[in-house]
């Protein structure tokens, strides 16, 4: 799409102020009588949630598919009880207080609402999330017409995300936008779906020439996003110190924030490499040879690689079948290449390191599967559904007891990314308690499955 000239002066003074965003915004035309948060009583919490996406988008005049993709593409709107993210975010739309980032302070300005009520409440930190996007649509010079067009916003979203630089900033706001091109269903949250359509925006950025798309020369597939100099310790290992163990963590926090966090002298935190959710792409922040700040102990931070999972570590939906895989081979690599066995005394989470205050990767992290892709029983099988004519429930664990999360046609091709025993199921195939996972907690029972093997399939990890 080429931009008009005026929207390009207009962007151009955005990227003027990029390196600033961080910075506490100060008078706003949208300077309205204080907004009421929605009471917790009431409509069920889905329908409400809706309402306040669709009077939030309404008052301050932001398209309501992209405010939920950008809640979407932070917390997949899931408000966590109001604790905060590793940088400080609260709620599904991550407002953020942290000595750089004061998207929480620049709501509470705009709307009136308490500090106490946008870090807690739902129907609040959407509130406060369409107004901070309104007063950057203001700066830019975004009039009624344009508001319209979601295509217009990109700027917008860029700073909403508060990135340390126009690369990250891009990588932000292009998570959003890839939602909003490719639809999704938000779930649990109880919203609804965003349904797919084309999206053009102007990603002019100014500044945004040093793209992510750097590559790391640690490990070829990873792009290259420093980590501020703040936040880790030069150093020459293994010559300096021995590798001997990989950390599994998880962010508690969106992919490009949590790169972006690193990058944040206040941080006084990093890690090696980060993954992707969604398709396990992958950015490293420090080199294998410097020692990052990520595990909470000076010993294990100095022998260890830390890698971050994007994520939270109450909601299982975010650990992905290709994020597992993505992650398994890099500390496949890494253990050859430092001579660390591949086991688990060797490859921990940091929840396992001695004096941890954190829980991360948490309790639905599958290590039985990941350890098993890390030793290269990484097989995928498949199958076809035979359901004689009806349509078979998928569940979101392996068993009858698990909720009914979607189905699946019969005569559907499944692929199967690893198997489980679960409860015992009666079908076309016999009886059996073998389940197969189908996606990321998507399960069917075997017994309905014609994958060519009697149980389970030679080469397909279990889960």
């Amino acid at each position: 799409m080429t931009a008009r000239p005026v929207a390009r002066r207009r962007r151009g003074l955005l990227g003027a102020t990029l390196a600033a965003t961080l910075v506490l915004s100060g008078g706003s035309a949208l300077a309205a009588a204080p907004v009421s948060a929605a009471p917790e009583a009431g409509p069920p919490a889905a329908a409400r949630l809706a309402a306040a996406f669709d009077t939030a988008a309404g008052r301050y005049d932001v398209p309501r598919d992209l405010l939920v993709a950008l809640g979407y593409a932070e917390t997949r709107l899931d408000g966590h009880g109001g604790a905060p993210s590793a940088a400080g975010g609260y709620g599904m739309m991550h407002l953020v207080s942290n000595p750089k980032l004061r998207t929480l302070d620049e709501a509470a300005t705009l709307t009136g609402l308490s500090r106490g009520a946008l870090r807690a409440d739902s129907a609040a930190n959407i509130t406060g999330a369409a107004a901070v996007l309104r007063s950057y649509a203001d700066r830019v010079g975004l009039d009624a017409a344009e508001r319209d067009d979601v295509d217009e916003w990109y700027a917008p979203v860029a700073r909403y995300g508060g990135a340390a630089s126009p690369a990250l900033a891009r990588l932000y706001a292009d998570a959003v936008y890839d939602l909003l091109g490719s639809g999704f269903d938000t779930g649990p949250a109880g919203v609804g779906s965003v349904q797919g359509r084309p999206v053009a925006p102007e990603r002019d950025l100014p500044g945004a020439s040093d793209e992510v798309g750097i590559l790391s020369t640690d490990y070829g597939p990873a792009a290259w996003a420093p980590a501020s100099t703040s936040n880790y310790t030069v150093a020459s290992r293994p010559t300096s110190h021995p590798v001997r163990f990989i950390v599994i963590h998880v962010t508690q926090g969106s992919y490009a924030g949590s790169i972006s966090w690193f990058q944040n002298p206040a941080a006084k935190a990093s890690a090696h490499y980060t993954f992707r959710s969604s398709d396990g792409a992958v950015t490293q922040s420090v080199r294998e040879k410097d020692i990052a700040w990520h595990a909470g102990n000076w010993t294990y931070n100095t022998q260890s690689i830390g890698i971050e999972h994007e994520g939270y570590v109450d909601n299982a939906a975010w650990f992905t079948d290709a994020m597992y895989r993505a992650s398994a081979t890099l500390t496949r690599s890494l253990a050859n290449k430092y001579g660390i066995p591949k086991d688990r005394a060797h490859i921990i989470g940091h929840h396992e390191v001695p004096g941890a205050t954190h829980t991360d990767p948490g309790p639905h992290w599958n290590w039985t599967y990941y350890m098993q892709l890390v030793n290269q029983q990484s097989g995928v099988g498949s199958g076809t559904v035979n359901t004689e004519g009806v349509s078979l429930n998928v569940r979101s664990g392996p068993g009858t007891g698990y909720a009914v999360v979607g189905s699946v046609a019969d005569g559907a091709t499944v692929s199967i990314y690893c198997q489980a025993v679960g409860t015992t199921v009666t079908g076309p195939y016999g009886t059996t308690n073998v389940w197969d996972r189908i996606g990321t907690n998507r399960y069917v029972s075997d017994a309905f499955v014609l994958t060519g093997h009697d149980g389970f399939i030679p080469g397909v990890p279990r889960c």
